[in-house]
């Protein structure tokens, strides 16, 4: 068994605009560290085009089309104050899908223990009918929608550690009692969402953070909330919205964590999915804006899927 590497040069192409953090050098820098000799187990592919009626279990067709027709001939077109479209954004937002539901194709068929997604733009913040912060279709929850649908799963997780929280993901899974929704981050910080309070219909669990805080906050909320709700949920199937700007480094928030803090948490996970759901982990890329912590965090994050792998 091995661990599946999705990326794709399409996403290479997508720009938000000039000087924008959500970049192309994000996904060159994954690339260059995944290219070190410890991840020559890893088996490489390049996504395939996603479908659009795949997007549709999360994103109603009107939503699909108003996006798929904002893309400009030239420049750039804004559909929100921090998300742009450019000419080549479509094919990086299908071939982004397409690594989503092929994952989880390959993870539920057990022709690979788990997987990593190096696909860009991000996810989390698309709600249902709204792209923002920088996110435009929510990859994870597509995933999770396509393996109840594909594969028969009847209860799917989501656990997102980016440090912003993943007001999409709440959105898409709100009413929906076998879809569990966790998430450290930072708050008050954008989106201004993720409070204890929002619970959904009791699947939705909230942990957040404060600025400066570092590992040892991180790993209580996560002991002490995230982990006991995923572990009483049972999933069939666990997807991570795993974002890297919780680092101390990271430009666009205010907490300490270090490379093996995401590591931790990438092993508490695994192990969790080990014993509830034979090891079925799928890693969706979010977040991370410094490159080389990105890069550092990310290749901590992909040595524990290998190592859970082997």
């Amino acid at each position: 068994m091995t661990t599946l590497f999705l990326s794709h040069e399409a996403c290479l192409k997508h720009e938000n605009s000039h000087a924008h953090p959500e970049r192309p050098d994000r996904l060159r820098a994954i690339e260059k560290v995944l290219s070190h000799g410890l991840f020559e187990s890893l088996t490489r592919e390049k996504a395939p085009k996603g479908k659009i009626k795949h997007v549709a279990l999360a994103h109603p067709k009107n939503y699909i089309e108003l996006i798929k027709n904002a893309r400009p001939e030239d420049g750039y077109v804004y559909i929100d104050p921090d998300t742009c479209l450019n000419k080549h954004s479509w094919k990086a937002i299908m071939v982004s899908v397409g690594a989503a539901t092929h994952a989880v194709d390959k993870v539920m068929q057990g022709a690979h223990k788990n997987a990593f997604l190096a696909m860009r733009p991000p996810g989390h913040h698309a709600e249902t009918t709204r792209a923002m912060g920088f996110c435009i279709f929510n990859n994870a929850a597509i995933a999770a929608h396509y393996a109840r649908k594909a594969h028969g799963a009847e209860r799917v997780a989501v656990v997102d550690f980016d440090v912003h929280h993943g007001n999409g993901t709440q959105d898409i899974f709100w009413s929906d009692k076998n879809l569990f929704y966790g998430s450290t981050h930072e708050m008050p910080l954008f989106p201004g969402t993720g409070a204890l309070s929002e619970t959904g219909v009791g699947n939705i669990w909230n942990a957040p953070l404060r600025a400066g805080d570092g590992g040892e906050k991180f790993k209580q909320a996560m002991q002490e909330r995230v982990l006991p709700a995923l572990k009483n949920f049972a999933p069939d199937l666990l997807i991570i919205s795993a974002g890297f700007d919780a680092h101390k480094n990271d430009p666009l928030a205010n907490m300490m964590l270090e490379p093996q803090d995401f590591g931790w948490v990438t092993q508490e996970l695994l192990d969790l999915a080990e014993k509830q759901c034979n090891g079925r982990v799928i890693s969706v890329l979010e977040g991370g804006y410094n490159l080389e912590s990105l890069a550092q965090s990310v290749g901590v994050h992909v040595q524990h899927l290998i190592k859970a792998a082997g």
